[in-house]
């Protein structure tokens, strides 16, 4: 059984409060100032859960480094007020990151979900049919 310490819940409540004002941030037409507290919490609480020194080796593999400078490019470009550009080059930093990470994911939900048509999208956009 894996044990959760209390820094990675507090971790947790972080990045979900940097989520929750990200996304206010957005829906309230980019607003600056939200979305810069949002992005502090985020990666406050990536820091939580993971620790400092797997979120650095994360960030900062050699062939991830281009989508760790624009995600974090981005991070800091949304901190000096440009939030709309900002937004784009995290957004590209994080699907560049990530992008190993997004077939999992798929494959997971076209499994997991016995919707009809939502399993048939996910079967796709994880590029395989078959159920196995």
């Amino acid at each position: 059984m894996i044990s959760i310490t209390e820094w990675q819940k507090i971790g947790v409540g972080t990045t979900g409060f940097g989520i929750f004002f990200i996304l206010f941030g957005i829906l309230l037409y980019f607003d600056s100032v939200l979305l810069a507290f949002g992005n502090l919490l985020f990666l406050t609480g990536l820091l939580f859960i993971i620790g400092l020194r797997r979120t650095f080796s994360f960030f900062f593999q050699r062939h991830k480094l281009k989508g760790t400078s624009f995600f974090l490019g981005g991070v800091v470009i949304v901190l000096l007020r440009w939030p709309l550009l900002g937004m784009f080059l995290e957004t590209y930093g994080f699907f560049s990151l990530f992008k190993g990470f997004f077939p999992v994911v798929f494959g997971f939900l076209g499994n997991a979900s016995n919707i009809p048509y939502l399993s048939t999208l996910f079967q796709r956009l994880q590029g395989t049919r078959s159920m196995v």
